[in-house]
């Protein structure tokens, strides 16, 4: 999903928060039993198969509830709306809906809110992020086809055949297909969805334990605890007032004056001082979340033979270990492969995949750098947000890393640009001269979600077009493959293609971040770095 950042604070949230504060300590709002939560306007409106970010994503999780759910301490898929999923061939899939479900406007959520809803998002008319996603059910291609216009409406391989259950036929066998149907792309929508859409975009009405009251672009986001949910994760608060940072500082601080509850990013700056500043009230938890610096491939200057060279002597000349020590205090590791931690090497990860290729050594670099050409135009320069406080001081520093490595302060520089939005849609255009912030924070708990997505031919998130027959290849036979271990290892011999090319620089791990006052218990992040917000009592 997500590419990774926080956006945050707008002009006229002092307002807001004013106004919050006078509502009860630390935006207390109804019954005090509301909480206020930092939070950044999300990139689209919020159709969950067009939102791939992280700050739209939070809503979702919010106010949806899909036929899988990922359990908030393991990260593990489980049914959810799913009475059961079955198939004999990893092919074709015969879905139950557990009965009894609604959305918040009343209407039951049926097998046909599903198959309208993956329909939606898979047509190449309603131009959706996510619609990639949809890729393996059969018919795609007609749908979303890579040129022309699309020559059907619906996808073949879906068929409602009763009021609880639908079958999915996909192109090939997807052993794992089950249980990527917890990313929100896959929810359910109301028939409101269809016949109000302009006013359903206005205020989303979803399945979940949250609804939507207001929302004011550029200030907050208010959600309400539905009393009528009907599952098993009922929200243990009244509500969650969302309000929008661009500084990750301020919002910091805030919570520190008790303007705000809750901060799930604590800025770089303030590591050394939280443990202190908030007396245990700070989460430090590992997240299936990495940080990399991505090319555009769609620049002649980078899809060559010495490119390659140069994008592996640069992977070298940065100092991870220093940089998260000195920059992070242990909020965020070396990255040595592209995936996580998170997922165990059970789920795929292998530490050292990247070997030597993501380890400080100088003078190698130099030599992969100049055998390479040198950088492509002669200066690195590395775009990235500035609307947060952390984003400008690890580029500096990975900055300083090369300099220095090459004996040239200007060798590389910082290429700030103002707002999320702006460089999120800057990338989506192709606009990118060189390397770029990118992040990932996974959809769901397998290694298919870090390699496919970002990597595969055209992929929904492979903002710099970087394209390899023998990486689709093994991706296509690892989502083929029945045995687990095999998929696993196929996965692996993939991703040892996209180190062979340094198709992106792994840079660390994230680990998920939080602080919050007095007036809140029970808070946790799940391993998405997410905080479980239905999950926290107030007062």
């Amino acid at each position: 999903m997500r590419g990774v950042a926080r956006a945050r604070w707008a002009a006229g949230a002092a307002v807001v928060l004013l106004a919050l504060a006078a509502c009860g300590g630390g935006a207390s709002g109804s019954g005090g039993r509301v909480l206020s939560s930092s939070w950044g306007d999300p990139q689209n409106p919020l159709e969950p198969s067009n939102t791939n970010e992280v700050q739209g994503g939070k809503v979702l999780d919010m106010i949806f509830r899909g036929l899988k759910r990922y359990d908030p301490k393991t990260g593990k898929a489980e049914n959810m709306l799913a009475e059961r999923i079955d198939t004999t061939d990893s092919r074709h899939f015969t879905i139950t809906v557990t009965n009894g479900w609604k959305f918040s406007n009343g209407e039951p959520v049926t097998a046909r809110s599903f198959v309208d809803a993956w329909n939606y998002g898979a047509s190449l008319r309603n131009n959706q992020k996510n619609a990639y996603f949809f890729g393996y059910i059969q018919g795609y291609d007609k749908v979303h086809p890579e040129t022309g216009t699309q020559t059907a409406d619906t996808l073949s391989g879906l068929k409602v055949t009763g009021p609880r259950t639908f079958t999915v036929t996909l192109g090939q066998k997807f052993s794992t297909f089950p249980d990527t149907l917890g990313y929100a792309a896959f929810a359910p929508l109301p028939r409101a969805f269809f016949t109000h859409h302009s006013a359903w975009l206005d205020k989303p009405v979803g399945n979940g334990p949250y609804t939507i009251e207001s929302y004011t672009k550029g200030a907050q986001m208010t959600l309400r605890k539905w009393d009528a949910y009907p599952g098993p994760d009922k929200a243990r608060n009244d509500g969650v007032t969302l309000v929008v940072y661009t500084d990750s500082n301020t919002a910091y601080t805030d919570v520190l004056a008790g303007n705000l509850d809750l901060v799930d990013d604590i800025p770089a700056s303030q590591l050394k001082n939280v443990r202190t500043d908030l007396s245990g009230r700070y989460i430090n938890t590992p997240a299936g979340i990495l940080q990399t610096l991505a090319f555009p491939f769609y620049d002649p200057k980078w899809n060559t033979g010495g490119a390659r060279k140069v994008r592996t002597g640069l992977s070298m000349a940065i100092n991870r270990e220093q940089i998260t020590r000195t920059i992070f205090r242990g909020t965020r590791t070396p990255a040595t492969d592209w995936t996580s931690p998170v997922l165990g090497t059970d789920g795929g990860y292998k530490p050292g995949l990247c070997g030597r290729a993501c380890q400080y050594d100088p003078a190698a670099a130099r030599k992969l750098i100049q055998e390479g050409g040198g950088i492509p135009g002669g200066q690195l320069r590395i775009t990235y947000n500035a609307d947060t406080g952390s984003h400008k001081q690890w580029v500096d520093a990975v900055c300083n890393s090369i300099n220095n490595v090459l004996g040239n302060d200007k060798a590389c520089v910082g290429n700030p640009v103002g707002t999320f939005a702006d460089f999120r849609n800057q990338i989506g255009r192709h606009r990118m001269t060189g390397p770029f912030r990118a992040g990932w924070q996974m959809d769901y708990p397998l290694i298919q979600d870090f390699l496919q997505p970002l990597y595969y031919t055209n992929a929904s998130s492979n903002d710099g077009k970087w394209s390899d027959k023998r990486f689709d290849h093994l991706v296509d036979q690892a989502n083929a493959e029945s045995d687990r271990t095999r998929a696993i290892r196929l996965f692996q011999q993939a991703e040892g293609v996209v180190r062979d090319n340094m198709a992106a620089i792994p840079l660390w791990y994230q680990n998920g971040s939080a602080g919050y006052t007095d007036r809140l218990h029970g808070v946790a992040l799940n391993p998405f770095s997410v905080p479980v917000y239905d999950e926290i009592k107030v007062g």
